[in-house]
């Protein structure tokens, strides 16, 4: 009798684990296809409307972190895509974002430090591929851009050429590999033409030159859109040019450094024996702004909603963000908000309203 119910138990845990194993198997077909339904060959920005739309697709700093991109801004305006600066892992990002590299027009370098640069190869080689495009990427940015865009270009030339030869021309069309340096060059882009470097389906890119010493010159835009505008800081300290250029703008994104947190790990690595690293945490802090002055710079330039990116150190949760802040809440009564990769600001055309979201 015991052998027998150990038979039949034995025979029903075999039972229980056939339905566990197939049962799985089934619940994780069914989502994979669901996932297949929601997600493949669906334009993921069609969702959101005609308005001005930034990605953030890289709220990080050169110091590593596993949750954040190095810098980088996307905006979607209308029918037309950009990208502002692409930091390392931050195409990847997009890529889950669901940014329409298929609209993408340009791409726009705010200046040559490695950090906002180290993902253009990535940029370059999903606008050519997934963005279908027959002709290169325009990429403006300061002089020395050529150089950097024709070393990218010579470093995914072999690659290239495999692309095209195991896809054909049809879907990797060689001319549309690789990037089109564009020089910007200014002497006061206030002035000049207003600093217009792009115009065409109702969006107009200003430029403007910030305080990044000794980096000179360094960038920042403003993106104009169906009566809703964005201005974007890049690297500077608090800036005049900035302020003057963001005036009107709906939201200001700008960098901002935590000197106090710099200087403690400074401290730290000091302590430690890491003199050449501890003396680069003191560097760092004469060419960057604080977040209470990239406040300055918003209440100066009358904007509603400052979006901190590029932020260094990056807050590592919500709980020390304000630790991050300081006072810039003080200084600036707008909407201020930390940012996070996959957020994205999203300004409708025809009316006021900022929306924040999170595409993941």
């Amino acid at each position: 009798m015991k052998r027998k119910i150990a038979v039949i138990a034995a025979m029903l845990a075999i039972l229980v684990g056939l339905v566990l194993v197939f049962g799985r198997g089934a619940i994780a077909e069914r989502a994979f296809q669901a996932a297949l339904d929601k997600n493949v060959g669906i334009d993921q920005s069609a969702k959101l409307g005609d308005g001005l739309h930034v990605y953030v697709c890289g709220s990080g700093s050169p110091m590593p972190d596993a949750d954040r991109a190095g810098p980088c801004l996307a905006v979607l305006a209308g029918g037309q895509a950009f990208i502002f600066d692409s930091g390392s892992g931050s195409i990847r990002k997009l890529g889950r974002m669901g940014f329409p590299m298929g609209k993408l027009q340009a791409l726009f370098l705010t200046h040559l430090h490695s950090d906002h640069i180290d993902g253009l190869g990535e940029a370059l080689l999903q606008g050519w591929i997934a963005g279908g495009r027959s002709a290169q990427l325009p990429v403006y940015g300061p002089e020395g851009t050529d150089k950097v865009v024709a070393g990218f270009n010579a470093a995914y030339a072999t690659d290239s050429t495999y692309r095209v030869a195991h896809h054909g021309e049809k879907i990797a069309n060689p001319a549309g590999f690789g990037g089109l340096a564009r020089i910007i060059k200014l002497n006061d882009p206030l002035t000049d033409q207003d600093g217009i470097v792009y115009s065409g389906g109702g969006v107009t890119i200003r430029v403007f030159e910030v305080d990044h010493n000794p980096i000179k010159p360094a960038f920042g835009y403003r993106i104009d859109y169906k009566g809703r505008s964005v201005t974007i800081s890049g690297d500077t300290n608090y800036s005049a040019n900035l302020v003057a250029a963001a005036k009107g703008s709906d939201v200001l994104f700008h960098e901002a450094l935590n000197k106090q947190m710099i200087a403690a790990i400074g401290a730290k690595l000091a302590e430690r024996g890491q003199a050449n690293n501890a003396q680069i945490m003191t560097d760092i802090q004469n060419y960057h702004a604080s977040p209470e002055d990239a406040a300055r710079a918003a209440k100066a330039a009358g904007v509603g909603t400052l979006v901190l990116y590029h932020l260094v150190p990056a807050p590592p949760a919500k709980a020390i963000e304000p630790l991050f802040l300081g006072d810039a809440p003080k200084v600036f009564s707008g909407t201020l908000k930390v940012s996070q990769d996959g957020m994205i600001v999203s300004l409708p055309s025809g009316g006021s309203q900022v929306k924040f979201s999170e595409a993941w």
